[in-house]
């Protein structure tokens, strides 16, 4: 089932009187539960991709839809809203909370939607013991390992239930194991919930669990691969 669509997607920047085509003429479209990777050399287009499929950026022009929904067409708190509860986001650099716990970075955006205590709780235990982490609840990311802490961010992408995840270089800044053990947590859950989880990488141990694989060149479609 197609769930996202792009038409001629463009993203123009203006640096110095000059016009960068970072994203140039693309379309695609993606099912439900897919495993998908963007990759490509540094420049590529692949980050500036990512961010104009889940909304933190607004394409020059083309269209995008999730779900039949233009994502340029919503007002700037409609489209808070529905990233909030359509999309997570896991990032390179983990962003978490300092202050938080493991446990209450996961509940961030179900304290925003407002859950109950009791979901809350139920939620972000299951999420984290999913991702190997039930024994860390009350630790702080300073507490935690460079892996523990993107399983962190990766529990928390899920806490509200997201049909898509978009996750960029998430496995950039760890080791070769907690590498595999990511990526493993998150193919189990694109496998059982459903997810569709959508690359933007580098890293080969990535591009080799992935189910279909899609090459940018300046900001070009180059070549998309549905593997078996």
């Amino acid at each position: 089932m197609k769930v996202i669509e792009l038409k001629e997607v463009n993203k123009i920047y203006n640096s110095s009187e000059i016009k960068v085509h970072a994203v140039d003429g693309v379309n695609l479209e993606f099912d439900e539960a897919e495993f998908a990777a963007i990759v490509g050399p540094s420049g590529s287009g692949k980050t500036t991709l990512l961010n104009l499929l889940g909304g933190l950026d607004i394409p020059t022009s083309g269209e995008i839809l999730i779900d039949g929904t233009n994502l340029a067409k919503l007002k700037s708190s409609e489209l808070i809203d529905f990233r909030m509860k359509n999309i997570g986001f896991v990032f390179q650099a983990y962003n978490l909370i300092p202050v938080l716990t493991a446990k209450e970075n996961v509940e961030f955006i179900m304290n925003l939607q407002k859950w109950s205590k009791a979901s809350r709780d139920e939620r972000s235990f299951e999420l984290l013991k999913a991702v190997g982490l039930a024994d860390r609840l009350n630790s702080r990311p300073s507490k935690l390992s460079g892996g523990q802490q993107q399983r962190v961010a990766v529990a928390r992408a899920l806490a509200s239930k997201p049909r898509f995840v978009l996750a960029d270089e998430p496995t950039a800044n760890l080791d070769s194991k907690s590498a595999s053990t990511l990526l493993e947590i998150m193919e189990k859950l694109n496998h059982e919930e459903k997810i569709t989880f959508i690359f933007s990488t580098h890293d080969p141990r990535v591009v080799k669990m992935a189910h279909r694989i899609i090459t940018l060149e300046d900001g070009r479609v180059v070549s998309d691969q549905k593997l078996e």
